[in-house]
C-alpha cells in the first residue's frame, strides 16, 4: 500500500492512497493540473485514480470539483449534508451516478476498500475523517478540526499509518497578525488543531503497528515545522516510528503496510528510534 501527500495547508489539500492497480484521492483542494503533475512527479498513473473522497466543503478541500467533472470519470464520496454544502457554494450539479453518499460512522466497501468517514468538530455542514481499509492495511487522514475527541481517538487507534492535523503553535497564533475573531474560531473547538493538541491525540493513538506519522495541514503564519516535528518528536521519541512534516508545494510518497518499511522521501533523519 502507498500513500502519498500532494498538497497540505491552508491552500490546499490533497491525498492520496493506492494499492497499485486504484488510487483513491481524500480532497481535492488544488488544481486538476497540479494534482496531475504531482502524480507524475511521484510517478503514480494518473488513470488509476477512481474516487475521491471529501472531508468537508471549504474551499481548500474542494476546490477542484468542478474541473474534475469535466476532465475525468471520477466518483465523489462525501456524505449528504457535505455534497449539498458542496452543491450551493460551486453551484455545480454531479450527476447521480457519480456521488457515492457516506454516512458518518458507517463503513462503505468499494473496490476492495473499507471507507470508513467520522464525524470529527469543525465548523463545516457534517466534517469527517476518514479511516481506510484495504489487504490488511489501515491508514486515517484526520484533519481540520478543533478538538482530539474520544471518538476521533477511537478510529485512529490500531492504524498502520495515520495523516494528522499539525495546525499551530498557539503561542505564534495568538501573538500573530490574525485579527481577534480569526484566532477564536480557530482555537475553538471547532478550530484547528494545535502542535500539543495533535501531539496528545498522536500519544492516545500510538501502538507498535504505526509505522508513519505525517503531520498535515500546517499554518503558514502560524506554525513552523520544526515546532510541529518537535512535538510529535517528543511522543515518538524512543519509538519505531517515522515522521514526515507535509507542505503545500513539495509531495512525497510513503510505501508503507503491514511487515514492510518505508520509502520514498523520507530520509533517515525523519526515522525516530
Amino acid at each position: 500500500m502507498r500513500y502519498a501527500s500532494l498538497a497540505s495547508g491552508s491552500k490546499g489539500n490533497c491525498h492520496a492512497f493506492s494499492d497499485g492497480e486504484s488510487t483513491l484521492l481524500v480532497d481535492v483542494g488544488i488544481s486538476f493540473l497540479q494534482i496531475r503533475r504531482r502524480l507524475e512527479e511521484l510517478a503514480w498513473d494518473l488513470g488509476q485514480v477512481k474516487a475521491v473522497a471529501i472531508t468537508h466543503e471549504h474551499s481548500d478541500h474542494i476546490a477542484a470539483i468542478p474541473v474534475l467533472l469535466k476532465r475525468t470519470d471520477w466518483s465523489f464520496l462525501a456524505t449528504e449534508e457535505t455534497m449539498a454544502a458542496i452543491l450551493a457554494i460551486q453551484d455545480i450539479d454531479i450527476p447521480a451516478h457519480r456521488w457515492i453518499p457516506l454516512r458518518a460512522g458507517h463503513a462503505l466497501d468499494w473496490e476492495g476498500w473499507r471507507v470508513l468517514p467520522f464525524a470529527i468538530p469543525h465548523d463545516a455542514a457534517d466534517p469527517v475523517g476518514y479511516r481506510l481499509e484495504r489487504d490488511g492495511y489501515s491508514a486515517a487522514v484526520v484533519t481540520d478540526l478543533g478538538l482530539p475527541t474520544a471518538l476521533v481517538a477511537d478510529h485512529c487507534s490500531d492504524l498502520d499509518h495515520l495523516t494528522l492535523e499539525s495546525n499551530h503553535d498557539v503561542q505564534m497564533l495568538r501573538e500573530g497578525s490574525y485579527p481577534p475573531p480569526l484566532k477564536a474560531r480557530i482555537l475553538s473547538r471547532v478550530g484547528h488543531l494545535s502542535n500539543e493538541s495533535a501531539a496528545e491525540l498522536l500519544d492516545r493513538v500510538w501502538s507498535p503497528r504505526l509505522a508513519s506519522v505525517v503531520l498535515a495541514h500546517l499554518s503558514e503564519q502560524n506554525n513552523d515545522p520544526e515546532l510541529a516535528r518537535f512535538a510529535a518528536m517528543e511522543v515518538l521519541r524512543h519509538r519505531s516510528t517515522q515522521l514526515q512534516v507535509a507542505t503545500q508545494t513539495s509531495p512525497f510518497l510513503l510505501s508503507m503496510g503491514p511487515g514492510e518499511t518505508g520509502d520514498g522521501m523520507m530520509g533517515e533523519e525523519m526515522r525516530i528510534e
